[in-house]
């Protein structure tokens, strides 16, 4: 049985998407402190059916993120939910900076929530902070208060400044310094990315590294855009922006992603150490693809406490296949019961599809091992 699990492994790292932060779950979410409840007289203390019916339909929050003297980066900007000091809810921004933070409320005419879902109701997420984090800068928090629960779910602008003490950033300081011409082909390659035209991005992206060959953000973007059809490529993109600004983060995960599809195993654990040296925080991503990385070279504590890190860092499940990284190294040491109950928790998350019909698979055939097991 052990074995049968650890040869997924190496799909689970083949298999994780770099655009699959798109899922949306809310899961295991802890409420809000109760002395935030008492001082709003929301929460337990509060009539929730009442209180949805007041919300005019709107069971969310939203916001918009904002960088002091500068422009977004292309790339979505996480948003971190922490209520009582744990996280509890993380999404992310749109092109525009803009993000959602989707609370599900509680049985009422607008919305029936399965019992026991864990799903956070709009008022348990009153008197929580939400912070954006992004490599290199400092956020703002913005305090979730009553007046959006129960009146406009906009909850203001959480405001960006460059962090001068941090040893990396998420923005190359190669842009800041891109001629006018490379400057106006990137900026147009960004508009025709937003517009779903990646041939023309493409293009754009490449006039904008021939007019300037250390644009280190040009040559990630171009990457990106050739990761899926055209990995090998994506890679020489990928080590040139690297090689043009070894402090600019982003790239590393997009190299370790790539090296985890060929199963160059040392060179996902060197991009992950690099980008975690440089942001020692890390993110979701980063710290599942070390331990993926470490655990395919034999180090499996390192592997187990990295997987534990991502989990604890991803309370949506933006980042897929953590978890269940996670039951396959208990599944190794022989704790069955313990990588069951990850696998199961996999299922109230994973959307349909291969990945989760291959969860349903090892959950079955687990419960066998279990039962066997206990009835010795």
């Amino acid at each position: 049985m052990a074995k049968e699990l650890l040869a997924t492994v190496g799909l689970l790292a083949v298999g994780f998407s770099l655009s699959a932060n798109a899922q949306k779950c809310i899961k295991d979410n802890p409420p809000a402190s109760p002395n935030a409840e008492a001082a709003s007289g929301v929460g337990q203390y509060a009539n929730l059916n009442q209180l949805v019916s007041r919300q005019h339909g709107s069971l969310y929050f939203q916001g918009k993120v904002v960088i002091e003297g500068g422009q977004l980066p292309w790339d979505a900007i996480p948003i971190v939910v922490s209520c009582n000091g744990a996280r509890s809810y993380n999404t992310q921004t749109d092109p525009k900076g803009s993000f959602r933070i989707a609370a599900a409320a509680v049985n009422s005419e607008v919305a029936v929530v399965r019992s026991g879902s864990g799903n956070l109701a709009p008022a348990q997420l009153v008197g929580c902070q939400v912070r954006a984090e992004l490599e290199g800068f400092q956020s703002s928090k913005v305090a979730i208060g009553n007046n959006s629960v129960l009146d406009n779910p906009d909850i203001g602008s959480i405001s960006l400044r460059v962090d001068e003490r941090a040893a990396g950033s998420a923005i190359s300081s190669t842009t800041a310094s891109a001629p006018k011409e490379a400057l106006k082909d990137f900026d147009k390659a960004h508009a025709e990315a937003i517009g779903n035209h990646p041939d023309s991005a493409r293009q754009d992206l490449e006039k904008a590294v021939r007019v300037d060959p250390q644009f280190a953000e040009a040559w990630y973007q171009l990457g990106k855009i050739e990761e899926v059809e055209k990995p090998q490529e994506a890679s020489v993109a990928f080590s040139r922006a690297e090689a043009a600004d070894p402090n600019f983060i982003s790239p590393y995960q997009h190299v370790a992603a790539l090296a985890a599809q060929r199963k160059e195993w040392q060179l996902v654990v060197d991009a992950t150490d690099r980008a975690l040296k440089l942001d020692p925080g890390g993110t979701p991503q980063l710290w599942y693809f070390s331990a993926v990385g470490n655990y395919n070279l034999g180090r499996t504590e390192v592997a187990e406490t990295n997987a534990k890190t991502s989990m604890a860092m991803d309370p949506s499940h933006l980042a897929p296949n953590t978890e269940q990284l996670l039951a396959v190294m208990l599944a190794a040491r022989r704790d069955y019961s313990g990588a069951l109950d990850h696998l199961r928790n996999c299922l109230t998350y994973t959307p349909p599809g291969p990945n989760a019909d291959m969860i349903k698979q090892q959950v079955a055939q687990l419960e066998g091992v279990v039962t066997t097991q206990a009835s010795k």
